[in-house]
């Protein structure tokens, strides 16, 4: 006996490299075959199959960490386990009427968009909506800490970061007063987000009986950038009536009246009407995703009345069934657009397909005018992007960069008519890896009131051209360019 224990141990001794190897070589290939099956950027795909075979072990263990998507398996398998109540059907979908007489005869070509934006996302044009515009966090945050406050029934709350800071705590106590007062409420925050700031605000909502959720938690250490599969939606619904949307999150920053360290400027809506269904389904189903809990009921989903003429539709985008989605809606208004395109954000880092969508408009003779931080936050994102913007600015298009503070709005503007609302950015991060959330508004008095909002940025702004670009020293662009290659990971 044991003279065959030490046979056995000798040929494990002698044959498990081979034994290691053939696993090694056989993940390697699950992997592979994985990548190139699932992953739908070629670029992606490439890059992954080179790291795994390159570096098998690390390859191998990368790649299922973070290449898989397991955001849709997740989510299938919840809704697969539960009953999802529905949202009441609207009464207030956009007639022929209501379509013709917001685009009248200046803007018919419109028409085009709102028919592809509706087989996108499968869900109806609203008539009858109030979207009013909140410049920066001096107006936004008051009017949404009153809200809260006046709230009867029900307040939802999606954000991406949420700091245990002056603003933060601000909000944490106008919550917990919601709850004492009977208020049914649902924070819901992403895991990374969150961590921004030590301790995070979490315990004070805790102290209050709020009701918290952490988005998707993962491993990853606060401050880490570039995670993935991130919720980046920033939501306010406040008893089914009125909501608010944008690119801010809660922090102190984003109080100038506050004079934060780091300052940042936004924007910020409220809306109004029956919008506000679309965007109270979008916190439902996140806050159902993370805590299989369903919001059902009237102090959920009132039956709601018309509030303005703004035509509006929720876009949808994240890395399960709603992939791509916001990509393709810019794609589908750079090619409608006539006569003017306006694109402020802060991480301009569009990949080939948008870029040549904006070629082509500034060659059909559209004004295109893109708005970029002159010192973004993140360093990387600001030379990758100045690697970027020679392809855009060859082809006519014109790109202007705002004094600090740091501006974090995003915007898109099209022919005075058609306005996008929202978290999203122009960079792969949001249009592929995050989940965001943006309102596509058809309102020539809100496109107006936008537009010199956006001629007022300009105004201030410094203009770059093609001639700024290539002057720039050789250890600069080679920098740059470095840090353009690995965009579709920024």
């Amino acid at each position: 006996m044991e003279q065959f224990i030490r046979d056995v141990r000798q040929t494990f001794a002698d044959f498990w490299p081979h034994i290691f190897g053939a696993m090694i070589i056989i993940a390697a290939i699950a992997a592979t075959v994985h990548a190139v099956l699932h992953k739908r950027d070629t670029r992606a795909t490439i890059a992954w199959v080179g790291l795994i075979w390159l570096s098998p072990v690390v390859g191998v263990a990368l790649y299922f960490t973070f290449g898989v998507n397991r955001i849709k398996r997740r989510g299938t398998m919840l809704r697969s386990g539960q009953t999802r109540s529905e949202p009441p059907g609207s009464s207030h979908i956009a007639t022929a009427d209501d379509i013709e007489r917001t685009l009248g005869r200046q803007n018919r070509h419109m028409a085009t968009l709102i028919e592809l934006d509706g087989r996108l996302t499968n869900r109806p044009l609203l008539s009858g909506n109030k979207i009013e515009p909140l410049d920066g966090g001096d107006v936004a945050y008051p009017a949404m800490l009153e809200a809260i406050k006046s709230a009867k029934r029900s307040v939802a709350l999606m954000t991406y970061i949420f700091d245990n800071d002056r603003v933060g705590r601000m909000f944490a106590e106008a919550l917990g007063a919601a709850v004492s007062r009977g208020v049914e409420v649902r924070v819901l925050i992403d895991d990374v987000g969150l961590r921004y700031t030590f301790p995070p605000i979490t315990r004070q909502l805790a102290k209050a009986n709020v009701r918290v959720a952490r988005f998707l938690r993962t491993f990853m250490p606060a401050y880490f950038a570039y995670s993935n599969l991130r919720n980046h939606r920033k939501i306010l619904v406040v008893d089914g009536r009125t909501a608010f949307t944008g690119g801010m999150n809660i922090r102190e920053g984003e109080y100038l009246k506050m004079h934060p360290k780091h300052q940042v400027q936004d924007l910020h809506f409220r809306l109004t009407g029956p919008i506000v269904v679309q965007l109270q389904e979008v916190f439902a189903e996140d806050w159902s995703f993370s805590t299989n809990e369903v919001l059902q009921g009237e102090q959920w989903y009132p039956p709601l009345e018309p509030a303005g003429d703004t035509l509006a539709r929720g876009i949808r985008s994240g890395p399960d069934e709603d992939l791509g989605e916001i990509q393709l809606a810019l794609t589908g208004a750079l090619s409608c657009a006539h006569t003017r395109v306006s694109i402020v954000t802060p991480y301009f880092l569009p990949d080939e397909t948008l870029i040549s969508a904006l070629n082509v408009a500034a060659m059909r003779g559209v004004q295109v005018d893109v708005v970029l931080p002159e010192k973004n936050n993140l360093l990387t994102v600001q030379w990758a992007c100045a690697g970027t913007l020679w392809e855009v600015l060859e082809r006519g298009c014109r790109v202007w960069l705002s004094p600090p503070p740091f501006d974090h709005t995003k915007l898109m503007l099209v022919d005075g008519l058609w306005s996008l609302i929202g978290s999203g950015n122009w960079d792969p991060r949001s249009l592929r890896l995050n989940f965001e959330f943006n309102v596509e508004c058809y309102d020539a008095a809100l496109a107006t009131t936008l537009n010199a909002l956006v001629d007022r940025k300009l105004a201030a702004a410094r203009q770059i051209t093609l001639a700024d670009v290539n002057g720039r020293s050789l250890p600069l662009r080679l920098r740059d360019g470095v840090a353009r290659l690995l965009s579709p990971y920024l």
